[in-house]
């Protein structure tokens, strides 16, 4: 068996404006950014992200499918129909939790295919990262093939770079840190319960970079894969090193150098990553790692080449539709992805 696993930040996929089953906290908190977000710009929305998601694994979609910046289940399961429509093959299901911790009420899940992965619900966890102000869950769940094989995997974002510092890489660096002593922790854990070769995927926006300490330091993501295999500590491959210099191409078929997952002006960065355990690398999980398959999942009609060869975002009105919300735009960040099979 071979698997498609990817991960997308969806950027604020919420739920129409006046959503009757919204938490009064997250309605207050986002009255401004929803206003004017309708069920047509929702639908549409749902629709850009979803004619993305089914080109993957050469049209056949993901088997299994992270995301972060989703409000609730409804907003997810909408997306799952899109889905399960484009692609009768498939059958879509969830795996959410639904956080409080967020100051703008936005969750980690995952999407995954009912006809190749069961979910052990049993082994659903929530994961806290300790922080002053609001913050996100790390997202963990246990899939497994019908072959009985299993993959940890845990959904990941990161706080933000934002503050009101003007500063606020520096300032929230620390913030970060404590989210990949988390994920550290939590990865030496399922190594205590499930072994040292068990497969364990940690995906993400981590709002930092491959060589950052949050990363390197803090989570154990590193770029040698001979540190990983070497050694039976707790650490992480980190995929990301390998499509650093990814290629797609441009409306014309032009090949165009890609230097990251999203970009701030012209700015590159490289924040959407997939750290991976010893056992993908040895194969003696059940599962490996197909070399050379990690990759940004960029298609034509999503790179803007404006400035840089960034994605091109959808966005939210704040009250003006015209002004703030691109139809043809899908989300601020490109999907990534890799490839997995049993051995």
């Amino acid at each position: 068996m071979s698997a498609l696993i990817a991960f997308w930040n969806l950027e604020n996929l919420f739920a129409p404006e006046g959503f009757p089953a919204r938490e009064p906290w997250i309605a207050k908190a986002m009255q401004k950014d929803l206003k004017g977000w309708s069920e047509t710009l929702f639908k549409r929305k749902i629709a850009q992200l979803g004619s993305i998601i089914v080109r993957m694994k050469d049209g056949a979609g993901p088997d299994i499918l992270g995301v972060c910046e989703v409000e609730n289940r409804f907003a997810l399961q909408a997306l799952a129909d899109q889905l399960n429509q484009g692609l009768p093959a498939r059958n879509y299901q969830l795996v959410h939790v639904d956080s409080a911790r967020d100051q703008r009420g936005i969750d980690t899940a995952f999407l995954f295919d009912a006809n190749q992965f069961t979910a052990k619900m049993d082994e659903l966890f929530s994961h806290w990262v300790m922080r002053q102000t609001g913050t996100r869950d790390i997202t963990q769940i246990t899939f497994v093939a019908p072959s009985g094989k299993q993959l940890v995997m845990l959904a990941n974002h990161w706080p933000s770079r934002s503050s009101s510092t003007g500063d606020g890489a520096e300032y929230s660096s620390g913030f970060r840190a404590t989210a990949g002593e988390t994920l550290a922790y939590w990865h030496g854990r399922i190594r205590e319960m499930k072994g040292d070769s068990v497969a364990v995927i940690a995906l993400g926006d981590f709002n930092d970079e491959p060589f950052d300490p949050s990363i390197t330091i803090h989570a154990q993501g590193l770029r040698d894969r001979g540190d990983i295999t070497r050694t039976k500590s707790a650490r992480f491959y980190n995929l990301s090193w390998e499509y650093l210099t990814a290629m797609t191409q441009d409306r014309k078929g032009n090949q165009r150098l890609l230097n990251g997952t999203l970009y701030f002006g012209s700015d590159a960065s490289l924040f959407d990553q997939i750290l991976i355990s010893s056992g993908l690398l040895t194969g003696k999980s059940g599962w490996r790692t197909v070399d050379g398959s990690a990759r940004i999942e960029a298609y034509p009609p999503m790179v803007s080449h404006r400035v840089g060869e960034g994605p091109i975002r959808f966005g939210l009105p704040s009250g003006d539709v015209a002004e703030n919300v691109n139809l043809d735009g899908y989300s601020d960040h490109f999907p990534v992805s890799v490839r997995i099979e049993e051995v």
